[in-house]
């Protein structure tokens, strides 16, 4: 008899115990249908994360920089303000010697050119993460931008060089005057390389304008911008009237830049010969004050 009872007591921890483990297994898996939907509703509350992922994702399937700009209709082009090249009229439209270029070859694509400013020293991470589809604000085609984008042919001549106040250009007329000036330059540009080969103390900006900024203010001393702006922006007749460009420090050329490997280089690239061809590219020169910067490979090849 005492062991049918203690059996019974047995048969019946084992029932509970059963039961509890039953209800354990269900506890968990009520968790973890939660923790699924909590995830759910944080992916949907956060749909720019989500738009930003399914782009790279369509920019990774398209075959190419072509198709993937065919397809969404833009050419998302990475600028500065930088007059003559890329700026601003009084309705807020970006204009310019390379703006007008660029709306050109997008309409030649059949799409519309987006321009996006950009910091000039995050020019090759903006290409990269698919922020914008190319470089396209007279930028020199030095060693390291051509290693880190698929370049263009030069299509412009330019040249880096010293402004100062006018009232002072005569102390400066060569290399060697300058050691004593502190100077403002674009961070990551040209000038920036220039200043910095020669040794000479200067602040980086975000942009060339806020380098003639610092001059006219007096904050700095000088500044290295590209020549073409210089011609533009200071001397008579420009918002600098009390500042003059003085020493060339170097000669350069100007390309567009892409991803890595894009296509759309070459393609640019058969445009601007066709600019020149037809008269497109010295129309849209004289319009800006640059057609003594078209090169000059590029205007003898058309003219043959």
């Amino acid at each position: 008899m005492k062991k049918r009872v203690v059996s019974l007591l047995l048969c019946g921890c084992l029932a509970v115990s059963m039961t509890a483990g039953c209800g354990s297994s269900s506890d968990e898996e009520v968790v973890t249908n939660t923790d699924a939907e909590d995830a759910a509703e944080d992916a949907a509350e956060d749909p720019a994360d989500t738009a930003e992922t399914e782009e790279t994702a369509d920019a990774s399937e398209a075959a190419s920089d072509m198709e993937y700009v065919l397809e969404k209709g833009t050419l998302v082009v990475g600028i500065t303000n930088f007059e003559p090249m890329d700026y601003m009229d009084d309705s807020g439209n970006w204009i310019g010697f390379d703006a007008d270029l660029a709306n050109a070859f997008a309409e030649s694509l059949g799409i519309e050119a987006e321009f996006v400013e950009i910091n000039w020293d995050n020019k090759v991470l903006e290409l990269d993460s698919n922020g914008i589809d190319c470089v396209w604000n007279g930028m020199t085609l030095t060693d390291e931008v051509t290693s880190a984008m698929e370049c263009t042919e030069p299509y412009l001549m330019n040249a880096q060089v010293v402004v100062v106040p006018a009232d002072v250009a005569d102390d400066y007329q060569d290399v060697e005057s300058l050691s004593d000036l502190s100077f403002a330059v674009e961070a990551g540009s040209a000038g920036e390389a220039e200043v910095s080969a020669l040794g000479l103390n200067y602040t980086p900006v975000e942009a060339q304008s806020d380098a003639l900024l610092e001059v006219a203010s007096g904050t700095s001393d000088a500044a290295v911008i590209d020549l073409l702006m210089a011609a533009a922006m200071v001397g008579e007749g420009t918002g600098y009237e009390n500042l003059t460009y003085t020493v060339s420090l170097n000669s350069e050329e100007y390309g567009v830049g892409f991803r890595k490997g894009s296509d759309l280089a070459a393609v640019l690239n058969d445009f601007f010969a066709q600019c020149y061809e037809d008269g497109t590219m010295q129309t849209i020169a004289e319009q800006y004050g640059v057609q003594a910067a078209l090169t000059d490979a590029q205007t003898a090849e058309a003219a043959e």
